[in-house]
């Protein structure tokens, strides 16, 4: 069974109704989720063309020596470049799928994983702006600097007039900017990658974060249920529940391997993060990665941002 064109319209204005209506609080939690984990982080500091100091660094053959920090390097025996931090402002492109399937909360959790992807991509935005950085969302707004980012992009997407859809839209940005992804991506695997792959064709740098309710991961349900694709509107009713568990289970590690896999292939990170665990975690965690010019982890690293154990 799938939605007629009618019933397709009423819920996409519900579901717009809805967002609309939730965007005051979310920009009021992504503030203060920014400003609880802002002090005692440090700026996004990478050397480059900047005045400020950042580090000393060995000098190697092949530098002119102009380079050499003549005072430093009279304190020993090797000599020394005085590194500068990189104060160019460059662009994060951050993505938050608002597509139906993100529109979901089970008895377990209080927030949607729409409701999280924003917050999360609000206060990110909040903290790279501070940082210097401009931000802008492919596809609704062009990057932007503004000291009331978080509003800007607020009034962005509820403005928008591009149909939400579960994945990010294809356009090429430029090698030096970085993507953060934030939605289910609970699209077929081979759709994911191939999206995955034309955004990072520029060079491009990128973090994917899974957003998921725990219900997706553990599959909680037993006897008769009804599950209703919501891009569709497809209904699968199951007898017993509980017997799909297990393959289920093992049909959503195979998909999240293979989307880990590309990624890292791809030198992005992939994190996955539940909505039963605190927005703050995330944000520390892609704050961290960002910062420190991470994109794929070591094999084996714990790459889970609030995930379960």
């Amino acid at each position: 069974m799938e939605f007629d064109a009618d019933t397709a319209v009423r819920s996409a204005a519900q579901d717009a109704a809805g967002l609309i209506a939730a965007m005051p609080r979310l920009v009021l939690e992504a503030r203060k989720i920014a400003a609880s984990v802002y002090h005692g982080l440090h700026g996004r500091r990478r050397a480059g063309t900047g005045e400020n100091f950042w580090q000393y660094r060995r000098f190697m053959d092949g530098e002119p020596s102009s380079r050499v920090d003549w005072r430093r390097s009279a304190r020993d025996d090797h000599l020394y470049v005085r590194e500068r931090e990189w104060e160019a402002a460059h662009t994060v492109w951050i993505w938050p799928d608002l597509s139906a399937s993100m529109v979901f909360a089970s008895p377990l959790v209080w927030e949607t994983k729409r409701d999280r992807a924003l917050v999360v991509a609000f206060a990110l935005a909040e903290l790279l702006v501070k940082g210097g950085e401009r931000v802008g969302i492919p596809g609704v707004m062009r990057p932007s600097a503004s000291r009331r980012i978080v509003e800007k992009m607020a009034e962005s997407l509820v403005h928008s007039n591009a149909l939400p859809d579960s994945l990010p839209p294809a356009f090429a940005p430029s090698p030096l900017a970085e993507l953060v992804l934030l939605g289910d991506f609970w699209s077929p695997t081979a759709e994911v990658v191939a999206s995955l792959a034309g955004l990072a064709a520029s060079g491009a740098h990128g973090h994917v974060v899974q957003v998921c309710d725990p219900a997706e991961e553990t599959f909680p349900f037993s006897g008769r249920v009804e599950f209703r694709e919501p891009e569709s509107g497809t209904l699968l009713t199951i007898g017993r529940a509980e017997t799909v568990r297990a393959e289920y289970v093992e049909r959503v590690a195979a998909h999240r391997a293979t989307l880990r896999h590309e990624a890292e292939r791809r030198t992005w990170s992939f994190l996955v993060h539940r909505t039963d665990r605190p927005a703050s975690e995330l944000l520390l965690a892609l704050h961290a990665r960002m910062s420190n010019g991470d994109a794929a982890l070591p094999s084996g690293h714990a790459d889970d941002a609030g995930a379960a154990a």
